[in-house]
């Protein structure tokens, strides 16, 4: 019996050392030397797999043990690094055209359950209240605990109408939340715009999708079109992110042509690169160059950004970029601080994995990675200085380091709005106070009435408008 577990592990320990090869061959051709195979861990592993398929208490199809061998090494680099089966890498692509099915929820994991990053806007888990930081610890019936994040995410999908019933741990509460979202197809709309207040524009980016910086040219024009700005808000608050070139694109809309929007560095050579405010670096499969078409006078307006804690991975490039080349004035908290480079990379069974390669810098150098863009002025939701708690990416899990800490500070914010305060998060150990009432209350509706930081970036524009003219 031995002997044939023996044999089967080293059987085993070649596919593996085969297939290493062959993906150490496909990621380096003409890069470097292959590096040597660890073949005792290799063996090691190979004993692990032989010992569950002969002494597992049920049979295990091999699929099955190498997908979560592959899963489980991916899952414990970092918090966004995964393997993405063909139903999650097909989800994946039609997540960036801006149209799926299931409840608006970006999910991360942490202690073995799903842990919420942020609420879509305009979707049934936004509406219900879902907060940031919250704890999935159950989906219907069915424990989390333990469970692939993919499946759990296969779980919270499916078709429109239909229930499910999600069991939360919230900091602050001592009894789990139970609440029920039915599935709705979520479209996105990525560009939002209006005019404020005669002569201020608005306009909000709530993802970065393929077709996103093409849209913000459409709506820029629109603005345009309603009288002469004197001033513009960029909102890009609780915007998750999504795809660089988009990044770009939007940035490219206010910067000059050629500008440094952002910088990646990782290990591999095609990981270090430039992003410029240029067509090559914006455009993806299209001739038309929208950017070209925006109103000159975009590039000279007097501009507010606002961002917080919602605020990731390309709304940060965008606000970092921004702020770098002091083409507007950057509001509000801080932001997410989810500053790395996830590649995709297909595998020959339609599925893929999602890989960490590099992290962001702005055009100055600095790095987003676990610390984010702290704003030029900080102010709070409300007027008495509180913001909601926040998640951020250096509160997640295995989250990578900054990169740069040593060398690279963030700026110091020029000036705190009365009232307000420099932290978005409250202490550890202390909750703020609440009114039973919000326990699952929705967040304040960004652009309303009620909406205290915009109506502090529209103040500033004012402001500025005023210095502008005085110095004529």
């Amino acid at each position: 019996m031995r002997s044939k577990l023996q044999q089967a592990g080293l059987v085993f320990t070649g596919l593996c050392a085969g297939v290493l090869i062959s993906l150490n061959f496909s990621a380096n051709a003409d890069k470097s030397p292959l590096a040597p195979l660890p073949v005792e861990e290799l063996r090691n592993l190979a004993d692990v797999f032989n010992a569950i398929k002969q002494g597992y208490v049920e049979p295990v199809e091999d699929k099955k043990l190498i997908t979560y061998a592959i899963s489980g090494m991916l899952s414990n680099l970092d918090p966004h690094s995964a393997y993405l089966d063909a139903e999650a890498f097909k989800e994946l692509q039609v997540g960036t055209q801006g149209e799926f099915g299931g409840l608006g929820i970006e999910v991360g994991s942490e202690d073995g359950y799903v842990k919420v990053i942020s609420p879509i806007e305009d979707t049934p888990a936004f509406r219900a209240g879902i907060k940031a930081g919250d704890l999935i610890i159950k989906l219907d019936d069915t424990s989390v605990k333990g469970m692939a994040l993919n499946d759990a995410v296969k779980r919270m999908r499916g078709k429109p109408k239909t229930n499910i019933v999600l069991t939360i741990m919230r900091k602050g509460e001592a009894k789990p939340i139970v609440v029920t979202l039915v599935r709705e197809v979520i479209k996105v709309q990525s560009v939002k715009s209006k005019v404020v207040e005669p002569g201020y524009g608005y306009v909000r980016v709530v993802q970065f999708q393929e077709q996103t910086a093409a849209s913000l040219a459409q709506h820029l024009e629109r603005l345009v079109k309603q009288g002469d700005l004197k001033g513009l808000v960029l909102d890009l608050r609780n915007d998750p992110g999504g795809l660089l070139h988009g990044a770009v694109g939007v940035s490219a809309a206010f910067l000059p042509p050629g500008a440094l929007v952002v910088s990646t560095d990782g290990r591999a050579d095609d990981a270090k690169r430039k992003y410029v405010a240029s067509p090559e670096d914006y455009l993806r499969g299209s001739r038309d160059d929208f950017i070209r078409g925006i109103p000159a006078s975009i590039k000279t307006v007097p501009m507010v950004v606002l961002v917080n804690g919602g605020s990731a991975s390309a709304s940060e490039i965008v606000a970092g970029a921004l702020q770098d080349h002091k083409r507007a004035v950057v509001m509000g908290t801080q932001s997410f601080g989810k500053g790395s480079v996830q590649t995709i990379l297909p595998l020959n069974s339609n599925a893929a994995i999602k890989l960490t390669t590099a992290r962001y810098f702005t055009p100055n150098g600095r790095s987003i990675q676990a610390k984010g863009i702290v704003p030029d002025i900080i102010v709070e939701e409300t007027p008495g200085g509180s913001s909601r708690e926040r998640l951020r990416e250096a509160d997640l899990d295995r989250h990578l380091g900054n990169g740069k800490e040593a060398d690279v500070s963030a700026p110091k914010p020029a000036e705190v709005v009365p009232g307000a305060s420099r932290k978005d998060a409250a202490p550890k150990g202390k909750d703020k106070p609440k009114d039973a009432d919000d326990e699952m209350k929705p967040p304040f509706e960004i652009a309303g009435k009620d909406d205290y930081q915009l109506a502090q970036a529209v103040n500033l524009l004012k402001g500025l408008q005023i210095l502008q003219n005085s110095a004529k």
